[in-house]
């Protein structure tokens, strides 16, 4: 499974900016303002070929009350979910009696453990670990987080701890379609996996959180090979408060990870709400091709149905790709189409290009709308190759491509897109500038003109 990495430590001691920093975004709130982080987050992070889960949590200062030992419980609940522990404390201030507690507890979770002395910019390293010692967690590491300095070290020690990609033996088919179906509690996904495979595998209570883990089913239909995975609902975090709920989480994460396609089921008479949202995000971080199933879609009225239809399309346009589906789990309405849907994301995923075939594509994109000037040049796109798949990646070789404002970037995607008819998957692209083997040459050659004089 992937591993799961918290950040924990007392507040203010720049868990959110090393969170930023693992998962290459923004999403963690970062300010000089202690306790901003009241409850977990997470985050999908990659380091070369090697995917993890980060979670980001408050802070603990081991005197909370109300608001903030709530905060607190959220941090014990992230160790406790957690693969590996990372303690971050403050080189500036030093040692400190909240990080003196909370290692205490940490002593006692026999998790992997690593101090992170953060904020050390301008400031000798040895000089600014060297109070940390005597928590006696090993050798602390220090980092500069806001400034990027140690951190790509930090993680690469970190994930040493796991087996690499290629180490791990995988227990399923390695030529089934890895479905995962995700969701909130109770919107129906174990009686949508039962209805697909056709009996009942994953027992179905009307209670939510029924399923407290993740259930990989392996199977055929049609004489193809599919692995199933049903995954526990996620509830807001605020919502939840049996330990073993917890785990689900994580668990919804990892399996969204381990996925080819993921289905994600909605409740037609709730509509879409935040968690679905992040849940989806989190699918398109992970470069999953995507289904989306509207579920109990056969007890609404018409005004009803015609209220959701404008509420998807309002809040998912950037979803354009990805087919959805309205279904009734129970009653088995549109549930076949399903698979339709599934297998073409799945081909999509991983389709195959040729060189020539997407540079002269890309020729014909650029022929119709030229890039924009910049500088009073104007952008020139020259090759365009496959850089991956599952997801496709497509790597756009040129000129001042840094320069690319997003709206035509936008449009270069779009137009791949509906050119090459692929559905069901997000496309990635890349834009790496290439230079100009002659510019050396060049400039050498002016750089030895002998200069006229002036004033003659």
């Amino acid at each position: 499974m992937t591993p799961v990495i918290a950040l924990v430590g007392r507040p203010n001691v720049g868990k959110s900016t090393l969170f930023n920093r693992f998962t290459r975004t923004r999403d963690a709130l970062v300010a000089d303002w202690s306790g901003l982080t009241r409850d977990r987050k997470y985050g999908d992070g990659k380091l070369e070929d090697r995917p993890f889960i980060v979670i980001d949590t408050g802070g603990v200062s081991g005197f909370e009350e109300g608001l903030d030992a709530a905060m607190a419980e959220q941090s014990f609940a992230a160790i406790e979910e957690a693969d590996a522990v990372l303690f971050l404390v403050d080189g500036i201030t030093g040692l400190t009696g909240a990080d003196e507690f909370l290692a205490d507890h940490l002593r006692k979770t026999n998790k992997p453990i690593t101090v992170v002395v953060n904020k050390t910019d301008g400031r000798d390293p040895d000089v600014a670990t060297a109070d940390f010692f005597e928590l006696g967690l090993g050798q602390p590491v220090a980092i500069a987080a806001s400034q990027n300095r140690g951190v790509r070290s930090l993680l690469e020690d970190v994930l040493e701890q796991f087996p690499a990609p290629e180490e791990i033996i995988d227990p399923l088919q390695d030529d089934s379609i890895r479905l995962a179906i995700i969701g909130r509690p109770n919107v129906g996904k174990s009686t949508l996996v039962n209805r697909m495979l056709g009996e009942d595998r994953v027992v179905v209570y009307d209670h939510p959180g029924t399923t407290m883990d993740s259930i990989y089913i392996p199977y055929e239909r049609h004489g193809k090979a599919y692995t199933l995975i049903d995954t526990a609902g996620v509830r807001r975090r605020k919502n939840i408060t049996e330990a073993v709920e917890k785990f689900s989480i994580v668990k919804t994460l990892q399996a969204i990870q381990d996925a080819n396609v993921v289905v994600i089921v909605v409740d037609a008479q709730v509509g879409l709400v935040d968690q679905d949202m992040h849940m989806l995000g989190f699918a398109l971080e992970s470069g999953r091709a995507l289904v989306i199933a509207i579920n109990k879609w056969d007890g609404l009225s018409e005004d009803q149905k015609e209220t959701v239809k404008v509420a998807i399309d309002r809040r998912l346009p950037f979803l354009d790709w990805a087919d959805i589906h309205f279904i009734s789990a129970k009653h088995g309405t549109n549930v076949g189409h399903l698979y339709e849907s599934v297998e073409e994301a799945y081909e999509g995923a991983r389709s195959k290009w040729s060189t020539n075939h997407l540079t002269t594509l890309m020729q014909g994109v650029v022929e119709m709308h030229q890039p924009p000037m910049i500088g009073g040049r104007r952008i020139k796109l020259r090759y365009a190759h496959q850089g991956g798949s599952n997801p496709p990646i497509v790597v756009i070789h040129g000129n001042q491509v840094g320069k690319l404002p997003g709206s035509y970037k936008r449009y270069l995607e779009n137009a791949f897109r509906k050119a090459l008819g692929v559905r069901g998957t997000p496309i990635r692209f890349e834009f790496k500038t290439s230079e100009n083997p002659y510019d050396d040459i060049a400039k050498g050659r002016r750089s030895t003109k002998p200069k006229g004089r002036k004033g003659r």
